[in-house]
């Protein structure tokens, strides 16, 4: 046999070997296999024998494989992912983007979310001078957990770093008048902007109070619809029934707008009776001076609201019952 016909069938059955390889290959990768093939962080450190940044950008690139190109991924592909980015910030700490990439997926659930938050802690431990890391604690507390005060806490630590929104100074001030009276909101932003020579930051500052002595207004008038109802045994129908008798409770109505402002600024507001809400507001800012959500996310703060109350009854009738 010569030699040129030797090395023809090999090549042959080389191709033919290669073949019947690739088609038992398996079409999951390990990121397919599920978070009980996920190593604890302690064992995917002794794993490594000193190469931890190494370990750590595989076990991130099986999170990005995990999530793929998906925007909404189920509960227990988010536990895949936090555990995967525990395993990530664990061999290597100083990381940066995927301790947010965590808190974006891990929102399922208080379980998940306070998972994604202790990433973010930890994120901070080593970034603690990245907003972001803050901005993103702080969103979670506020809009999954609906801790005002922890919310307030950490958006105040972000606000003070380079690069943080400007609109942050005035969101923390919101965030503290749901969780303490509105005053300290009005003390914080006074500070701030007598802190401050930058004029487009002040200015956001201005009216900022601007909407917190609407609000003061409002407030008052909440108090003189009370004693009203209280004095005719009938609602207002219209916010000037304070001021008209036989119920007048009101000599006559606080400005709609802020009495600093310019007459050539004047909008004609007016104080008026929400529909939705059945609040008073003025139309100069036509709300209420407080954190606002969409319809949907109202629906959803009630919801969890409601069933953490009645998890809270539950618990006490069962200690009540021991």
């Amino acid at each position: 046999m010569s030699t040129k016909f030797t090395r023809v069938a090999l090549l042959v059955a080389a191709m033919a070997c290669t073949g019947w390889a690739h088609a038992n290959i398996p079409i999951s990768t390990r990121s397919d296999l599920g978070e009980s093939f996920v190593p604890s962080p302690r064992v995917a450190g002794a794993m490594s024998l000193g190469f931890d940044a190494i370990l750590a950008d595989y076990y991130w690139l099986q999170a990005v494989q995990v999530v793929g190109g998906d925007a909404v991924v189920d509960a227990a592909t988010a536990r895949h992912v936090g555990k995967l980015i525990d395993v990530v910030t664990t061999l290597n700490p100083h990381v940066s983007h995927p301790y947010r990439f965590a808190a974006v997926w891990l929102t399922h659930d208080e379980e998940l979310i306070r998972e994604g938050n202790r990433l973010l802690e930890r994120a901070i431990e080593y970034h603690p001078d990245d907003w972001r890391n803050h901005f993103y604690l702080g969103f979670n507390h506020f809009f999954y957990l609906l801790d005002y005060a922890r919310a307030a806490e950490a958006l105040e630590n972000a606000m003070s770093l380079p690069g943080s929104p400007a609109y942050l100074p005035r969101l923390v001030a919101r965030l503290k008048s749901q969780t303490a009276d509105i005053d300290v909101a009005e003390v914080f932003l006074r500070e701030l902007l007598r802190s401050t020579d930058d004029e487009d930051a002040r200015a956001r500052l201005q009216i900022a109070l601007d909407e917190i002595e609407i609000e003061y207004k409002a407030r008052h008038l909440d108090r003189a619809r009370e004693a009203y109802i209280e004095l005719t045994g009938r609602d207002i129908a219209r916010v000037e029934d304070l001021t008209r008798r036989p119920g007048r409770v009101l000599e006559k109505l606080p400005s709609p707008e802020p009495d600093t402002i310019p007459g050539a600024l004047a909008r004609g507001s007016v104080w008026e009776i929400d529909l939705e809400t059945d609040r008073i507001q003025s139309s100069y800012i036509g709300a209420r001076y407080e954190v606002h959500y969409s319809g949907a996310d109202r629906r959803r703060v009630r919801e969890s609201r409601a069933a953490d109350e009645a998890r809270r009854h539950t618990t006490e009738g069962e200690q009540n019952d021991g």
